[in-house]
């Protein structure tokens, strides 16, 4: 063997070394959770870290079979290059490696604020079909789509590349159980770096890899959605009321935010039952389950305290707009008598942070006094404290 070919192998056996520790070293990250959102960050972490794949950004997007729609999820990545070049110094002289990097996450989750690719990449929603361009591109052909600067012609008008502008980029589709899930871009927006053919097949490998460990992660959300949810109405249950009470209740008082709660009653449930029986009685709390749900914003969390009770928590939500949603809550049930044998009402009690309370016991305290203020003055009322 001569000289050249020796260096050459040297050369090929150290990429080798490299991807096999880069592949080991996800693995092992991913299987420090089974959060979906966290699993997310680890792919995309592993693709843009200079410890793991080193591209500029990564991008992912799930494709909903139900609503026909290719959604963004999460992004990594830079929007410029001035931001870019400052994160990698700051990376550089801190030494961080992957597992810092991912810790990061916990913090991007507790603040307000998300980076620029991030928030931009979650706006982003497409038809699942043509319109879509290469994203709908991938999903229909179903292999790596690689897209070089040459021939940018041939994408200029897609609406992806209107949004990120990037001069060469990768589509993979990632495949589980027979089906594409979800759709895994990347490029080199920053450093415009020339994507190599050997990074096209540790792409594909990843792809595989990082499907498995979504696919994975979504079997166990499912479980674990179930096992918080009540079985009659298809609200959160007490267990998970309580849990995201603690940690809702927890970002209000670091982020200096408001924060309000609901106790529902359903008034003379029992006469109900005893009167048309159970059968009739679970038919009602389905549907007033469903009202009160109707009545609430996307981002309040309606849950099953128990029995005919119901609690509703209210993120960044101030005793007046607390109180027009228990309002909307109370008329609803009123006015959809139609429902049910015969009229029903709910009695309801707010509470709000900071002004009524501090702590979560203190808060569902204040709550359900008020709610048994409310059944005291005549039922069918919101009840809260005046100044």
């Amino acid at each position: 063997m001569d000289e050249k070919n020796l260096q050459d192998l040297q050369r090929e056996l150290v990429r080798l070394r490299t991807q096999f520790k880069i592949f080991y070293e996800i693995t092992q990250a991913l299987r420090t959770t089974l959060k979906l959102d966290e699993i997310l960050y680890i792919i995309l972490t592993a693709i843009t870290a200079h410890e793991g794949l080193g591209f500029n950004r990564a991008a992912l997007f799930f494709i909903d079979y139900n609503r026909k729609k290719i959604k963004g999820i999460m992004g990594i990545g830079h929007v410029e290059p001035a931001e870019a070049e400052g994160i990698w110094k700051f990376i550089e002289q801190e030494r961080k490696d992957l597992y810092d990097l991912i810790e990061e996450y916990h913090r991007i989750k507790k603040s307000p604020e998300k980076p620029k690719f991030f928030e931009l990449v979650q706006s982003l929603e497409f038809p699942l079909d043509e319109k879509a361009g290469l994203l709908y591109e991938t999903f229909s052909e179903g292999f790596l789509i690689h897209l070089k600067k040459e021939n940018r012609e041939k994408f200029s008008e897609d609406p992806l590349y209107k949004v990120f502008l990037f001069e060469e980029a990768v589509f993979l589709p990632l495949w589980a159980k027979n089906q594409i899930i979800g759709i895994l871009f990347v490029d080199n927006f920053i450093t415009k770096k020339p994507i190599q053919e050997e990074e096209l097949n540790i792409l594909n490998m990843f792809a595989s890899q990082a499907a498995l460990a979504i696919e994975n992660s979504k079997l166990f959300e499912d479980t674990l959605f179930r096992a918080h949810t009540d079985s009659l109405t298809n609200l959160w249950n007490y267990g998970y009321f309580q849990y995201k009470l603690d940690e809702l209740l927890d970002q209000a008082l670091r982020f200096n935010k408001r924060l309000s709660l609901l106790m529902i009653d359903i008034d003379d449930f029992k006469m109900y039952n005893d009167e048309f029986g159970h059968l009739e009685g679970d038919k009602a709390l389905i549907n007033i389950a469903s009202l009160i749900k109707n009545s609430c914003r996307k981002r309040d969390l309606v849950c099953r305290y128990g029995g005919e009770e119901f609690a509703v928590i209210l993120p960044e939500a101030s005793q007046g707009e607390a109180y027009e949603i228990a309002e909307r809550i109370r008329a609803s049930v009123e006015d959809n008598s139609h429902l049910f044998k015969r009229k029903f009402t709910v009695s309801i009690g707010i509470a709000s942070f900071p002004e009524d309370c501090q702590d979560k016991y203190s808060l569902v305290g204040v709550a359900d006094s008020f709610l048994y203020q409310a059944k005291r003055e005549g039922k069918n009322r919101v009840s809260f404290k005046t100044s």
